[in-house]
């Protein structure tokens, strides 16, 4: 049994200006989404596919980035305890305390996206395709900064590899599921997308796939990851985090079987 190293949440302090590895995750999965998109950018297909030049990734991150700020905050007030900011709702604000949900940053996102879309005279769907294979490693990043701030932490195991979490406030051993997210969600999830958007698709399915594997394997390591305290398991004995997945399921997999547009 391994005990969670503790690392100090600090990573850098400068002065009373203090970096925290969360934060620096952030900057660590924007960094990965530019890069990865001025490769592809650089790609003629590309170009001609979403209108796009490099020199627009920028732009495109700056919406991306206010999208799951904003969509991130407002999804976790209304998915998770809506109740209780409906009763202090300045606290909504105080996203310092914590308090961020990957479904309504997603949601955030594809509103950043589309208004980028219509200011800039974009097809949405081609400028969608381009930034679904982006994103998994931006969440691989994000769920190394849940494992190093020791949160998010797994369900009871006796698996070799099982880990004690002090943050949880007892001596169990448990599922590191933040690294099985680290895994799934970001690097496989990173390198079926990759993949399958390394050939030309009808607009809309590599989206699609982004849904559909991104539920599949959030689902599955829910399975791994001890529910919040506050909701516990809901219908069907089903987290929150696997429920808001069931509508990402639906709508990928219609993505992915929809008929393509006739063109002309």
């Amino acid at each position: 049994m391994m005990i969670h190293p503790q690392f100090d949440p600090v990573a850098l302090q400068i002065g009373p200006l203090a970096i925290r590895w969360y934060g620096l995750m952030y900057l660590v999965a924007f960094l990965a989404f530019f890069l990865a998109g001025r490769h592809r950018l650089a790609q003629p297909r590309w170009q001609a596919s979403t209108g796009m030049q490099p020199r627009e990734l920028e732009d495109l991150l700056f919406y991306g980035a206010l999208g799951v700020v904003l969509g991130g905050r407002l999804g976790y007030v209304l998915f998770y305890k809506p109740g209780h900011y409906l009763a202090h709702p300045l606290e909504a604000l105080a996203v310092w305390q914590g308090g961020m949900s990957f479904h309504g940053g997603l949601l955030g996102v594809i509103a950043a996206i589309w208004i980028y879309c219509r200011l800039r005279g974009r097809g949405f769907w081609p400028v969608m395709d381009l930034v679904a294979p982006l994103v998994p490693l931006g969440l691989a990043a994000g769920r190394l900064g849940n494992f190093v701030n020791g949160e998010l932490w797994g369900r009871p195991t006796d698996l070799p590899w099982a880990m004690v979490f002090p943050q949880a406030g007892d001596a169990v051993a448990r599922h590191p599921s933040q690294l099985y997210q680290f895994a799934g969600e970001g690097l496989l999830l990173f390198a079926l997308l990759w993949w399958f958007s390394s050939q030309p698709r009808p607009a809309g399915r590599v989206s699609g796939m982004f849904l559909v594997g991104y539920a599949v394997l959030r689902f599955a390591a829910e399975f791994a990851r001890e529910p919040d305290a506050f909701l516990g398991t809901l219908a069907l004995g089903l987290t929150m985090g696997q429920l808001l997945c069931l509508p990402m399921l639906a709508f990928g997999a219609w993505l992915l079987l929809r008929r393509p547009p006739q063109e002309g």
